[in-house]
């Protein structure tokens, strides 16, 4: 029997604990734990003893971003109308009405950090070691975090993180704002959890009507974001920039971009 991607776990107070489960992979996201997420969401959107739900990441890390050794593979064509498993959690996630909060420690890459913006609520581990990578993979930002990031930390500081693709400790994402606050790794998913339940405590209309009033304020900015997103990936996607990081992962070495630069 096949390991589920994504687990989810349901308590009496209305907080449903959600899993990334590829901890052999560091959580990094293939189709179906895109599709397993996705589905997760939607179906606590729309389940109405879902108060509040909590993304965690199984092991020691949130996630490792996207599998690039899945993405190298020729994707099945899909019956959903999507592009991606991508573009379907994305759907589930910005259409996301209820209070949604994180639990990261260890690495969060790629869509393992740009997740935690669509975040109300984000508590990191001592560990957690954030990281935008796009530019070293050749790529541009996804997930709207090319808006979302200068929503929170501002436009320099946005700007410094995606062109130096730097890794961001614990300390640093507290300090500008792309965290709430840290904890100690084991005592992360607790703090979580119960703040989680204060919440689910409240009515859940009056949680939603307040979530989307939040929501509504970044719906245009959010989506211009998606859209130049996919414009610039669709250009970058394949490039030789991005081949050669990819083939420079895979080969486990540097990639070297110099020799790709025109006079």
């Amino acid at each position: 029997m096949s390991r589920q991607p994504v687990l989810r776990e349901l308590d009496d107070s209305g907080v449903l604990l959600v899993t990334l489960n590829r901890p052999e992979k560091k959580n990094a996201f293939d189709d179906p734990q895109w599709d397993g997420l996705a589905d997760a969401l939607r179906e606590a959107r729309e389940d109405g003893r879902v108060a509040a739900v909590v993304v965690t990441g199984a092991g020691q890390d949130f996630s490792a971003g996207q599998d690039l050794g899945a993405f190298a593979k020729a994707a099945e064509p899909r019956q959903d109308g999507h592009t991606s498993g991508y573009h379907a959690c994305m759907e589930s996630l910005v259409a996301f009405d209820k209070p949604l909060l994180a639990a990261a420690r260890g690495v969060g890459v790629g869509i393992g950090a740009t997740f935690l913006f669509h975040c109300d609520i984000v508590y990191v581990g001592e560990s957690v070691r954030l990281r935008l990578p796009f530019v070293s993979l050749g790529l541009v930002p996804e997930g709207a975090s090319s808006y979302l990031l200068q929503q929170v930390v501002g436009s320099r500081q946005a700007a410094e993180l995606f062109y130096s693709a730097e890794w961001i400790d614990a300390q640093r994402a507290v300090e500008v704002g792309i965290a709430t606050a840290r904890f100690p790794d084991d005592a992360l998913l607790e703090a979580t959890l119960s703040r989680a339940r204060e919440i689910a405590q409240w009515p859940v209309g009056a949680l939603r009507a307040t979530k989307r009033t939040l929501l509504a304020a970044h719906a245009a900015g959010i989506q211009a974001a998606l859209e130049a997103e996919d414009a610039g990936m669709s250009v970058q996607a394949g490039s030789p920039e991005n081949m050669e990081a990819v083939r420079a992962f895979l080969e486990k070495r540097p990639p070297d971009f110099k020799a790709l630069r025109s006079r």
